[in-house]
């Protein structure tokens, strides 16, 4: 009976609510619910006081999560619950004032209700705002620290990885390394290998295109040498003992050889054959062809007075030379083999045979260049077989004025041969310029080059400068400008020049001395520092262009090449710079003073001519 008049009232509230929420006066004060306690997993209980003013705000931890709400006891009111922030519609009404959720998640809840007492007009209530803490570990200090140590993690994880691809791309590098060290030595065990067979530039030439042209040469010495009566002596010697012999005698040629920088051809049974002049092209090769065999024969004479002591009459030697033109390349495919052709081989192999034991004869070809050189007797003309009769000549050692006690050359020698290969660097210097040189050096170029070098030449020798000091300043005249062309820049040129010095003259036998003397004349030019006769050569040779008439166009030419360089003059200020250099500039020596065929003010004059004062170099 109960039940039926509960749902009865039910159904009446259904039928006036929205009279109650719409139309209808405002209820009286004493009618609106109040909330009383709060209840906390049904045995803690939050009181409410009666008379408090301000909302209840409720903070409790996730494990007060089953929370009720119960209001003051009003008999004549029904109730619709609604916890925002959970709920997701208004509760069916209730007649009873209190309220229940469980399980409730970590979060801010607001809590209304709505009610009537089904007479006057209902309304709505907020009765509490309400927080449940999350667990410890889902708050946001835990999270903070999670997403740190997710972090943490994370670039551990990478820097392991990354570590650990550092150590495997480390290991391989270390293995590509080794391999790369193993193929750079064996590579460097097959050019040295190939040298010794080849020489070094026909050995790369092979190596860069499979093949080596065949080069004609047109001043080439060639030698011959033989062992006297060694058809015999294999016959009657033990035969590995006569090839240890052999071999001894070769090995020490071939460090003669080497040491005068002559190349060794081939050796066939007992004769050994070499060439002055190739592959490297130069005009003392009789010189040092002969300084070889000179070598060659005193120590097959030391050899042969050893054999004689051990009762031994052995081991006397035939050597042949001669001057000429010869062909050199390479022959075979598989067992390759450096040789050459031509008449000027022929003709040294019969002077080999033409010769006398323990003697070196030389063609009257060879003796014409070396007869400031050394003593030759000569022997008149010789048969030769199918060559006809040939003057011979037998050496017998150094000119007197060359030679030291013990019959080697002296420094007179060594002198006169470096004022010949003055010759030859002068060359490749000049051929590095043209080959090499900037196309906007408009200035400092090859003819610039041979005019200091000709003009250092013309005033040495009208100083009287000694030889050793005439040799120093031609290098120097001859390296100054090398620095330009060069990758250390336009503005490093003088300490690339003094570098070139360096890494060209030793391999043309010059001694630390003369390079040393080489790089101080350089670098005292540069800095305009006189401290000898000889850097008064070099200043006069060097800027010998201002007393020509030739000299407006090479400063214009100047002018130019630094514009290129990106040293940018209006003309103006290139003139202003060009007249006081003019107006500071003097001659060192005399015979510069001589040679200058226009004046400084004369100079000075054309040049105010040829510059329009305005306007900029572009």
């Amino acid at each position: 009976m109960s039940f039926c008049r509960s749902l009865k009232a039910i159904l009446i509230i259904s039928l006036i609510i929205p009279a109650v929420f719409t139309d209808g006066p405002a209820m009286a004060p004493e009618n609106i619910p109040v909330l009383k306690e709060i209840i906390l997993n049904s045995d803690s209980v939050i009181g409410i006081p009666p008379d408090i003013r301000e909302m209840p705000q409720i903070t409790v931890s996730k494990k007060y999560n089953n929370i009720g709400f119960e209001l003051e006891k009003a008999d004549s009111l029904v109730y619709m619950f609604l916890l925002e922030g959970f709920d997701r519609q208004w509760s069916q009404w209730s007649l009873h004032g209190f309220k229940e959720y469980t399980n409730l998640p970590a979060g801010k809840y607001s809590f209304r209700v709505r009610y009537t007492d089904l007479e006057t007009t209902g309304g709505e209530e907020h009765l509490a705002d309400l927080r449940v803490l999350p667990v410890w570990y889902l708050s946001f200090p835990a999270l903070l620290m999670y997403a740190i140590l997710a972090a943490l993690l994370v670039w551990t994880f990478y820097s392991f990885l990354n570590l650990r691809f550092a150590r495997t791309q480390y290991m391989l590098e270390r293995i590509i390394s080794k391999r790369t060290e193993d193929l750079i030595v064996e590579k460097e065990k097959t050019e040295n290998l190939l040298a010794n067979v080849l020489p070094r530039n026909t050995a790369s030439e092979i190596m860069e295109t499979g093949k080596a042209a065949k080069v004609k040469y047109n001043f080439v010495t060639v030698l011959f040498s033989d062992i006297q009566g060694f058809t015999k002596l294999a016959e009657e010697m033990n035969p590995e003992l006569l090839i240890d012999e052999l071999d001894k005698f070769f090995f020490y040629f071939d460090s003669v050889v080497e040491k005068y920088g002559i190349e060794k051809i081939k050796t066939i049974g007992d004769a050994y054959m070499c060439a002055g002049g190739i592959p490297e092209k130069n005009r003392t090769n009789p010189v040092e062809v002969i300084l070889a065999a000179l070598e060659m024969q005193d120590y097959m004479s030391r050899l042969k007075e050893t054999s004689r002591i051990g009762g031994m009459e052995l081991w006397d030697i035939r050597i042949g030379i001669h001057t000429g033109t010869v062909v050199a390349g390479v022959v075979g495919q598989k067992k390759l083999s450096y040789d050459i052709w031509g008449d000027t081989v022929n003709t040294a192999s019969r002077m080999e045979s033409s010769g006398e034991a323990g003697k070196i004869n030389i063609s009257g070809t060879t003796r014409e260049f070396v007869k400031d050189f050394f003593e030759c007797e000569y022997r008149g003309k010789m048969p030769v077989k199918y060559k006809g009769e040939i003057d011979m000549y037998f050496v017998n050692g150094i000119v007197p004025g060359l030679r030291d006690e013990n019959g080697k050359p002296n420094g007179r020698f060594w002198l006169k041969m470096r004022m010949i290969k003055l010759l030859d660097i002068e060359e490749a210097v000049i051929k590095m310029y043209d080959d090499e040189a900037a196309p906007n050096l408009y200035f400092h170029n090859s003819q610039m080059v041979r005019n200091i070098s000709n003009q250092a030449e013309l005033l040495s020798r009208a100083e009287n400068l000694p030889d050793e000091e005439f040799l120093r300043v031609r290098l120097a005249a001859l390296f100054l400008f090398t620095g330009f062309i060069s990758d250390s820049g336009y503005d490093n040129h003088a300490e690339s020049s003094v570098l070139m010095v360096e890494e060209l003259l030793p391999a043309h036998g010059f001694e630390r001395k003369d390079i040393d003397g080489i790089k101080r004349l350089i670098r005292n030019s540069f800095e305009d520092i006189r401290e000898s006769h000889s850097d008064n050569i070099l200043h006069d040779a060097r800027y010998d262009y201002l007393g020509r008439i030739d000299c407006i166009m090479l400063t214009d030419r100047l002018l130019k090449e630094e514009a290129e360089y990106g040293k940018i003059y209006s003309k103006e200020e290139w003139l202003d710079i060009q007249l006081k250099f003019l107006a500071d500039h003097e001659f060192r020596t005399e015979k510069a003073r001589i040679l200058r065929s226009v004046s400084s003010e004369e100079q000075a004059a054309a040049l105010r001519d040829f510059y329009s004062p305005a306007g900029l170099l572009r």
